[in-house]
């Protein structure tokens, strides 16, 4: 039987930090042929139109596939798995394959379906890898002290309901093999040992974390952990193991078309101030600035922005700023898309 072909699943919830450690797997694959599977929240492929203006030889059209019919975890039968035959039914299979789950996703659902018939004796699993924004943690977005969590919610009235990312950031962290806790630069030291202490007492004894600033991490750390997860899986709990659905209904997005922004500077700086004001997730899109030949990446994490140019804008291709628009369920679409179309 030939050799199976690893796959390694990328987990992690908005604005962790997956595209950009994808971007740098396939800037240092070294010659290995990766296939991308993105499963992207939102109705914009942001994340497949970053990696191929990542301007890497071997991040080409082919090997770069979205899935945008709804959460990866949801739909194993009807997208994933037909997904992943065609994929190694190419007259050259890729040497690695790598999928970025949406926040939403839970990755047991998808790990079970790298046992079904279809795939098993082709595919193996090779690491179920968890992105975590540890900024994002030590301001305790995903507390699992209850009275911690109750203050918090008191304290934000958008946190007053029921909210399960809790849990789909437990699920996640009990899936793991390697835990990536990014955007370490953002804390000082004390902050940073407490959170990695926080991740590491809710890991299975198996699995590691590393620290990691913008997703730098090297591809021989992320790539070939061997742990074939899926035949692992009753040492990877998850609260939703009973459960016949997942349900999204608490999250929605929408996408923003506006025209060119000539003063990036203060257009950013609203940025922030719309994303607080609306109590936004996430914000993702790209600006056409008048006289600069390559388009500019805008990603933000509530109120924290990044941008920066990755590529010319094509022939032929509609200079055209646009955003998508990620958040819990009530958004103000029409005070939002007004705010950015100013």
């Amino acid at each position: 039987m030939s050799r199976r072909i690893p796959a390694t699943v990328i987990t992690g919830f908005l604005g962790a930090g997956k595209t950009s450690l994808l971007r740098h797997l396939v800037a240092e694959a070294g010659g290995r042929r990766l296939a991308l599977v993105i499963n992207e929240f939102g109705e914009l492929g942001i994340d497949r139109e970053i990696l191929l203006g990542c301007g890497v030889a071997g991040c080409t059209e082919e090997d770069v596939i979205e899935l945008a019919n709804g959460c990866i975890c949801c739909t194993v039968a009807e997208d994933f798995l037909p997904t992943l035959e065609r994929i190694l039914e190419r007259p050259e299979p890729p040497d690695h394959i790598v999928i970025e789950t949406s926040g939403l996703a839970l990755p047991k659902p998808l790990v079970q379906a790298f046992a079904w018939p279809e795939v098993k004796a082709r595919v193996t699993v090779d690491g179920v890898i968890a992105v975590v924004d540890a900024a994002a943690v030590a301001a305790g977005r995903f507390a699992d002290d209850p009275a911690a969590l109750a203050a918090q919610r008191a304290a934000d009235p958008s946190l007053e309901h029921d909210n399960p990312l809790e849990e789909v950031f437990e699920d996640q962290l009990a899936a793991a093999d390697l835990v990536i806790l990014n955007k370490a630069d953002l804390l000082p030291a004390e902050s940073f040992d407490r959170v990695a202490g926080e991740i590491g007492r809710q890991l299975r004894p198996a699995a590691k974390w590393i620290a990691a600033r913008h997703g730098a991490v090297a591809p021989a750390v992320v790539l070939g952990l061997a742990a074939a997860a899926e035949e692992d899986l009753a040492n990877r709990p998850s609260h939703h193991d009973l459960e016949g659905e997942h349900d999204h209904e608490d999250f929605e997005s929408f996408v923003v078309a506006r025209g060119p922004v000539a003063d990036t500077v203060a257009f950013l700086r609203r940025l922030g101030e719309i994303a607080t004001a609306h109590d936004i997730l996430r914000l993702k899109g790209f600006l056409d600035v008048p006289g600069k030949e390559f388009r500019q990446v805008v990603q933000g994490v509530g109120a924290r922005l990044q941008h920066y140019f990755d590529r010319p804008w094509r022939a032929g291709e509609a200079r055209q700023s646009r955003l998508v628009v990620i958040g819990r369920k009530g958004l103000d679409r029409a005070a939002i898309a007004a705010a950015l179309e100013a």
